[in-house]
């Protein structure tokens, strides 16, 4: 056992964890940083985001390769070589972690690869994968541990035909058949890629809707590709018993009239969500207070029930996502750096990047609905977009959920080609307490799809150039 003392200890080298420990490093606070990883990035980069992101590029270029002969443009049938674009994956991977661990040698944050243990409210142990043990000292720490994939309660058979994320990610195989269990975002983007890559992909929801939290308008558009694209897509039922037979695994599921159905599947991967990080860290020796769902209880600062201790990312709750996490990240490091600094973004864009891709911030319609807020809809159809044409993509809509009265933008929804990337427009007109005014006055470039912001704000004032939509009487 060595020692050793830091003025930050940092555990989680995720989005939010190494974002922590950079930034407390450049206020010139000594930082530690732990991870079970050999490398910073988490899940997020090194089993979630960035290998899913790259793997649906991979099943996009599929996709546009052969629709591209409706443009007169015919390649060849498409040939997987699956070693090398699971090469290319982890290449991606690699050159991001690599890169992370530079960072931490040029911002002098102590990088150990180990599983780490609160002693106390101010001290830590760490045990490496050699066994070797350090005891850490520290002024305060950040709990950055991140979360792991869900399971089906009672359903657990650990077989590996059971795949979770990470097992899907790892592209080992593609199965001949592939069930989906849950039809959230994970499920539907690594379902766009293995049917891409040649499996009859069916997925089974739970509730009546795919991208549960996504309004019904933008889910339309990806549903309808999505089944064309799948063998079969089952709302509002669920898994009830899997069993292992000759190569593959029977499933059992029950729909909400309670028909049962009895198939057969290569493969099933389960998709129903994740859970924080939060046993094992030696939380009961301090006063942290960890709520009945697994999260820890924290203040605006993102600081805990223990004076010494702050938490950020999907230890700490929904949504879990790794920008939310970052800025959780940002706060955190102002504090500690003596600032004041709380957690209260108004908006926090969710995507889901799928072909094509869903987004949205700020209020949904729904939520709008459910909490008698009155609103002011509009809708722009990529229809009547120029640049969505020349990409042969025109199924697609940006909407604007506004207060009626003065126009402010309380909420966006976007679906189509690369919404993810439009999102922030929105985010950041929402954070600004932008009006739509703003929005159509400002010029954007032509032809682009950011024009269909502009001329959803347009709609709301009622002189929209490219879309007319006649006022409603009565």
């Amino acid at each position: 056992m060595t020692e050793e003392t830091t003025d930050v200890l940092v555990i989680g080298a995720g989005p939010g964890g190494y974002a922590a420990a950079f930034q407390t490093a450049s206020r010139g606070l000594a930082t530690t940083l732990v991870d079970l990883s050999p490398e910073p990035g988490g899940v997020c980069l090194q089993r979630g985001c960035i290998p899913s992101k790259a793997l649906l590029h991979a099943a996009r270029v599929v996709s546009e390769a052969k629709a591209a002969a409706h443009m007169g443009v015919v390649f060849a049938p498409p040939e997987i070589d699956l070693e090398r674009l699971r090469s290319w994956k982890d290449a991606v991977v690699g050159r991001l972690t690599g890169g992370l661990l530079e960072q931490c040698r040029r911002r002098q944050v102590r990088f150990i690869q180990g599983e780490a243990r609160l002693l106390s409210a101010t001290r830590a142990e760490v045990t490496a994968p050699s066994g070797e043990r350090v005891e850490i000292g520290f002024h305060h720490a950040v709990l950055a541990c991140g979360s792991r994939p869900s399971g089906i309660p009672g359903l657990d058979l650990g077989s590996p035909r059971i795949w979770d994320s990470t097992a899907a990610l790892a592209l080992t195989e593609i199965p001949r058949t592939l069930l989906i269990v849950g039809g959230g975002i994970i499920g539907l983007e690594l379902g766009t890629v293995y049917a891409t890559l040649g499996s009859r992909v069916t997925v089974v929801e739970m509730t009546p809707t795919l991208v549960p939290g996504a309004d019904g308008d933008l889910v339309r558009f990806l549903r309808k590709r999505l089944d064309g694209l799948f063998a079969g897509i089952q709302l509002e039922t669920r898994v009830t018993a899997l069993t292992e037979e000759g190569e593959g695994l029977r499933v059992i599921s029950v729909d909400k009239e309670g028909k049962e159905e009895s198939r057969l599947f290569d493969r099933v991967l389960v998709a129903t969500g994740r859970l924080p990080n939060s046993a094992n860290l030696g939380l009961e020796r301090t006063r942290v207070v960890v709520g009945p769902r697994g999260f820890v209880e924290v203040d605006a600062s993102r600081l805990t029930a223990e004076p010494t201790i702050f938490a950020i990312g999907d230890l700490v709750g929904q949504p879990m996502l790794a920008h939310k996490a970052s800025h959780e990240a940002k706060v955190v490091a102002e504090v500690l750096g003596g600032g004041k600094s709380r957690f209260e973004p108004a908006a926090i864009p969710g995507v889901a990047y799928t072909d094509p891709e869903i987004a949205w911030t700020g209020l949904t319609e729904t939520e709008a609905r459910k909490q008698g807020v009155e609103v002011k809809v509009v809708r722009f159809p990529w229809g009547a977009c120029g640049r969505a044409h020349t990409m042969e993509r025109s199924e697609g809509m940006t909407k604007l959920i506004l207060d009626p009265g003065s126009g402010r933008v309380l909420g966006v929804g976007i679906v189509g080609v690369g919404a993810g990337d439009l999102i922030a427009e929105g985010t950041l007109a929402i954070e600004m307490a932008a009006l739509a005014g703003d929005l159509a006055d400002t010029i954007h470039p032509h032809p682009t799809l950011s024009e269909t912001l502009m001329e959803a704000a347009e709609l709301f004032q009622g002189h929209c150039v490219h879309y007319f939509s006649p006022p409603r009487r009565g």
